[in-house]
């Protein structure tokens, strides 16, 4: 088999846990595998970077960022092949360049375009074992370029992607998926599987395991991805298509996002096209809209209500200014003190009555509902934020994710 495996900042936190990846990769390697490593630089390196570059500046050249902290990673991935080889085995180390990873020129946030596997490919046929710096690669002009949050992983799907390879493995210091967050609900639960799409809602409704980049990236190049933890044996979790999931769950997990503001909208002047251009005009702002409410009242006029992350509320602030001031808004208000509750699962494409337990499940706990959007695989809610552990608790009892 040709395994990938991807070890984020906390498991190469320190030279002891850098070690400890090498026995791990060894393992692998000693079972008669292919591997190839993707590395995160070693745990609050790359704070230590921003904080030296914020130090001569507080608004550094991007270009010139993407050059510092691509360091973090490449200090992480020499380290771990020296202590490979140390232990008897043939490793080399490799930038994001020489691994073949062609990017767009968007610098401290790139997209990957184009992965030339031939160099890693030869080292793999030598029976090397590959160690990728992770979070980098090039532009056309051949321009270091970072991949943003997340980029690590994103770097070991794409090129899980790039090489065919059988598995990708992520570790991080969690063993897997859970049914919600264990320290919401002890009784929370780890799941065996789970779909890409619903790793996809899981994780943009605040399920921190996984960025949404890295499980669109495998579903798209169909990697089968595992995530577990570096610091035991313990199985982790195989996101993978619906498949190859033999008996799909009612429903898969209870998520949790409080990182969400509600903007309400009165009086909106009732003509053709006026949501186009507040929307538009949000885009435009890159802020990025959720759930969107329209009530059409009797006076000419509507009031819209969405949701946005908090991080862009004043972005979102500005853009109803500037339709208040047109006159074409009569008022407006924001509350922060909300948070987004989801129900996620396959399995409520063929079954009925999912959503109505969930709102059977909020009126037994006199949770108010503001806010309700469904897909064929999610049920979302906005609540008030203090009820928020409770209405996972409560929908984590309803749908008996525990057992």
């Amino acid at each position: 088999m040709l395994i990938v495996q991807k070890f984020g900042g906390t498991s190469v936190g320190d030279l002891e846990r850098i070690q400890n990846v090498a026995n791990r990769v060894s393992k692998t390697k000693e079972a008669g595998n292919d591997v190839v490593v993707v590395v995160s630089a070693m745990s609050g390196e790359t704070n230590k970077l921003v904080g030296y570059a914020e130090h001569f500046s507080a608004n550094p050249a991007r270009a010139e960022m993407d050059m510092l902290l691509s360091a973090g990673e490449r200090v992480t991935a020499s380290l771990l092949s020296i202590a490979l080889q140390e232990m008897g085995f043939d490793a080399v180390a490799m930038t994001g360049r020489k691994a073949g990873i062609l990017t767009d020129s968007q610098h401290t946030k790139a997209r990957i375009e184009d992965i030339n596997p031939t160099v890693m490919q030869e080292s793999i046929k030598m029976g090397k074992i590959v160690v990728v710096a992770g979070f980098q690669g090039i532009n056309e002009n051949g321009d270091v370029t970072t991949l943003g949050r997340g980029g690590s992983d994103l770097s070991a799907v794409a090129i899980a992607g790039a090489l065919k390879a059988d598995l990708c493995e992520i570790y991080t210091d969690v063993s897997g998926i859970f049914t919600t967050d264990p320290r919401i609900e002890p009784k929370a639960r780890k799941l065996e599987r789970i779909s890409y799409d619903e790793m996809l809602e899981l994780a943009s409704m605040g399920a921190k395991v996984l960025q949404n980049r890295s499980v669109e990236m495998a579903k798209k190049l169909n990697v089968n991805l595992v995530t577990r933890t570096s610091f035991s044996d313990e199985e982790g979790t195989l996101i993978t298509t619906e498949e190859n999931i033999m008996e799909a769950p009612l429903v898969s997990g209870i998520a949790l996002d409080k990182n969400q503001a509600r903007v309400s909208l009165m009086g909106v002047k009732d003509r053709p096209g006026i949501a186009a251009d507040i929307f538009n005009k949000l885009a435009d702002s890159e802020v990025n809209v959720d759930m969107i409410i329209q009530n059409k009242g009797h006076d000419e006029t509507t009031n819209i209500d969405f949701t946005v992350p908090v991080s862009d509320l004043n972005d979102a602030k500005r853009v109803v200014d500037f339709f208040v001031a047109k006159g074409e808004v009569k008022a407006d208000s924001y509350n922060e003190n909300i948070c987004k509750v989801s129900v996620v699962g396959v399995g409520m494409k063929s079954h009925a009555g999912v959503a109505a337990k969930a709102f059977s499940a909020m009126a037994k706990e006199n949770i108010n509902i503001n806010m309700i959007s469904t897909s064929e695989i999610k049920i979302s809610m906005v609540i008030d934020e203090k009820y928020a552990e409770l209405a996972v608790r409560s929908l984590h009892d309803a749908y008996e994710l525990d057992k």
